[in-house]
C-alpha cells in the first residue's frame, strides 16, 4: 500500500474550487499522509465509503475518523457530517479533492466522504491514532 502514494500527487488537486465552509482543510503533505492511511484502511475492510455510509458509521459509533471532499457540489449534501461529528465527539477534516478521495477509496469514481472505522486489533490502528491526533489539533 505505501508504493502507491505518488498516485495521489497534491498537485492535481490543488486545481478544485474550494468553498470557505470546508474547514478544517488539510493542507498537502497532511493530505497525501491522510490518503495513504485511507488505502491502508480500504485494504483492511476498516473503509465506509459516501456520505450515506459515513453517516451509517457515525450513527453507529464506530467510525474513529471521517474525511470530506472540500471540492463537492454542492457542498450542503455532507455539511450535516460535521455536525453529526461533533455531537459524536469524532474528528473530521477536509481535504482538497474528491477525485482524490475516491481513488484512495480504491473506486473509480470520485467519492465525497469516508469514515474511517474503529478497530482496537488492527494493524494500522497506530497511525489512524497518531492522525486523528494531528486532525484534532486543526480543529482547535
Amino acid at each position: 500500500a505505501r508504493g502507491n502514494a505518488r498516485l495521489y500527487k497534491f498537485a492535481d488537486m490543488s486545481k478544485a474550487k474550494v468553498d470557505k465552509r470546508a474547514f478544517p482543510l488539510a493542507e498537502a503533505k497532511l493530505t497525501n499522509k491522510i490518503l495513504d492511511i485511507i488505502s491502508q484502511a480500504n485494504n483492511y475492510k476498516q473503509l465506509k465509503k459516501g456520505a450515506n455510509e459515513a453517516t451509517k458509521a457515525l450513527n453507529r459509533g464506530s467510525a474513529d475518523l471521517i474525511i470530506l471532499a472540500a471540492d463537492t457540489t454542492p457542498l450542503a449534501i455532507l455539511l450535516h457530517l460535521p455536525l453529526l461529528c461533533e455531537d459524536k465527539n469524532v474528528p473530521y477534516v477536509f481535504i482538497p479533492s474528491k477525485a482524490g478521495l475516491g481513488r484512495a477509496c480504491g473506486v473509480s469514481r470520485s467519492v465525497i466522504a469516508c469514515a474511517i472505522l474503529a478497530n482496537e486489533q488492527s494493524q494500522i490502528q497506530s497511525q489512524i491514532t497518531d492522525l486523528k491526533n494531528e486532525i484534532e489539533k486543526l480543529l482547535v
